[in-house]
């Protein structure tokens, strides 16, 4: 399986790059048709030519046909290319669009296909079961 690649960000919705300890992953989810008018990609809402990132729905362009953002991401398929960190094995994949909380940080969880290792994808650059607490808060102090 070949998966197609985006020609530029405006094409997808989600996209990253990691390096996963030895190994690395590429992830991207393209926009979906309008699913009322089937003319144009859906997106994030325009005003005054800026795009609002925190909108919580998505607008077709052509239609201003509304849909709710966890709605459409929901119908959403997520492609990975990726390096196993386990076994060097260099595959791609495809994978709903769904991020679980795995040590309490949200994960896009691909299995590699030559070793089942599961290869984890976060949404932050964030280490596993990272604390917000620093050195020494936290602490009563002896006198």
């Amino acid at each position: 399986m070949s998966l197609r690649e985006p020609e530029s960000m405006d094409e997808c919705v989600y996209f990253t790059k990691r390096a996963i300890g030895p190994g690395k992953a590429k992830a991207w989810v393209f926009k979906e048709q309008c699913p009322k008018c089937k003319k144009a990609m859906m997106g994030k809402p325009v005003e005054k030519g800026k795009v609002k990132i925190r909108a919580k729905e998505y607008v077709c362009p052509n239609c201003n046909n509304t849909v709710e953002k966890q709605a459409y991401e929901d119908t959403l398929t997520c492609n990975v290319q990726y390096v196993c960190p386990a076994c060097s094995y260099s595959g791609e994949t495809q994978t709903p669009y769904k991020r679980k909380k795995i040590d309490g940080v949200p994960t896009i969880q691909v299995e590699c296909e030559k070793c089942k290792a599961k290869i984890n994808i976060t949404k932050k650059m964030k280490a596993a079961g990272e604390s917000k607490l620093t050195a020494g808060e936290g602490e009563e102090e002896e006198e």
